[in-house]
């Protein structure tokens, strides 16, 4: 094990070896990593274990820069282990580069069928007497770490000491039809919300589209088109994201030789803020983690975008209102326009057609839950409806909810050490 020191802190990097197929443990074997931290001054103590689940599907836990954030309240007196989920990070990362090894993209497809919060779950069981000596142990989930928490709680509650949850408690049953037809008029609201609070970038977007629907350019071969641009929502479910989109439309056009064009620096801002190049699994795995039955996802999203004709950006433009952003859905035009996604594109759709999902949650067994839990369940969450979460809060027995407008989805982010405090002191009935 390779220790190193941070200001406050004493990490180690773990690794540890899990079956790619639960179901087949003495099959192929996958390699997982986790990134152990201790307050420098309790490195020799016998403290408790935190596993943090990252958000995403896709997202590698969290690179902190010393005790900084909710870490830092965290390792007061939690041993913590910040694991980046399969596929993610360190842990045998999927995409267009690893992805081919597998085969084509039928061999693609099934290998990815295994990366979903069920296996993730069982990752942690093997892991978890490895570290703790068998003791149950503290699990924070943020957003999809919160969906693989509730699994958890499904599937292995014996390795659980306590359950804290922020934005993301799953609807139980939702297909995901439902899933998105609850998100887009959330999303509707979050634009307006930010037409309202910068007026002028109403006239800003429909000139940028009408742009794109013309010229589609290109950056570092990422093609750029009206329903890329609509993409630029999803910073909108963010603390600061309706002022990052904001600032990114300000300097969108330049006067060159040519006449007007869209700026270098607007088309890569674009590039960098919709591009899946460091996780790729969101796109590939985002409606999945909602299958749990024989029906396929489908691409759910791109089918029910269709009861919303407000997010068709060229009515828009033919008319006079304004062209609605996106964001939190996954789309087919996703894996023609990016290319870390453009290979895995055949990939991609048979994962949308695939039948016999595995169910994720077991009611019976959370309604006779008996771990502490608790959830922050922001006001009007973008990314997880929040009457989802409330109806799944009810289901779980003797979970508490903290349900706050003081934050965004990124509440985790941006509250650091008192959201980590109020969740604590809810499971510990202090409140």
């Amino acid at each position: 094990m390779n220790s190193y020191r941070q200001p406050g802190l004493v990490l180690t990097d773990r690794h540890f070896t899990v079956p790619l197929d639960h179901a087949d443990p003495g099959g192929e074997q996958i390699e997982l990593y986790g990134r152990q931290v201790v307050s420098s001054s309790r490195v020799s103590e016998d403290l408790p274990w935190l596993l943090y689940l990252e958000g995403g599907p896709g997202f590698g836990a969290r690179r902190f820069s010393g005790a900084e954030a909710w870490l830092g309240r965290a390792v007061r007196e939690f041993r913590v282990l910040l694991l980046d989920q399969r596929g993610t990070g360190r842990s045998t990362p999927a995409s267009r580069q690893t992805l081919p090894l597998r085969g084509g993209p039928r061999e693609q497809a099934d290998y990815l069928a295994h990366f979903r919060a069920d296996s993730i779950v069982r990752d942690c069981e093997l892991i978890r007497p490895q570290l703790t000596g068998g003791a149950p142990w503290t699990v924070l989930g943020q957003s999809f770490g919160g969906f693989c928490a509730a699994r958890y709680l499904s599937a292995a509650p014996e390795g659980l000491s306590t359950v804290l949850i922020t934005g993301g408690l799953p609807s139980l049953d939702a297909h995901a039809d439902d899933v998105y037809r609850a998100a887009y008029p959330r999303i509707e609201r979050k634009v307006a919300a930010h037409y309202a609070r910068y007026p002028q970038d109403v006239e800003r977007a429909r000139a940028i589209t009408a742009y794109l629907a013309e010229h589609r350019p290109e950056s570092a071969g990422h093609r750029l088109t009206p329903e890329a641009f609509q993409s630029l929502g999803i910073l909108l479910g963010g603390g600061s994201g309706s002022y990052q989109l904001h600032y990114l439309m300000e300097n969108a056009f330049v006067t060159t030789p040519h006449g007007t064009e869209l700026s270098d620096a607007f088309q890569e801002a674009v590039r960098t803020a919709t591009s899946f190049a460091g996780h790729p699994l969101y796109a590939l795995l985002h409606e999945a983690i909602y299958g749990q039955d024989e029906r396929p996802t489908g691409w759910a999203a791109e089918r029910v975008r269709a009861e919303f004709p407000q997010f068709d950006a060229e009515a828009a433009l033919r008319g006079d209102g304004p062209v609605l952003f996106t964001g939190e859905s996954i789309h087919p035009w996703h894996f023609d326009v990016d290319p870390a996604l453009r290979p895995l594109r055949e990939t991609a759709g048979l994962l949308a057609a695939r039948t016999g999902w595995e169910p994720l949650y077991d009611a019976g067994r959370l309604a006779a839950n008996e771990v502490p839990v608790a959830a922050a369940v922001y006001h009007d969450d973008m990314y997880v409806d929040t009457a989802h979460a409330l109806r799944t809060a009810s289901a779980i027995r003797g979970l508490r909810t903290w349900v706050t407008d003081e934050f965004e989805h990124d509440g985790l982010r941006a509250g650091g050490p008192r959201v980590l405090d109020r969740l604590l002191a809810l499971v510990r009935d202090e409140l």
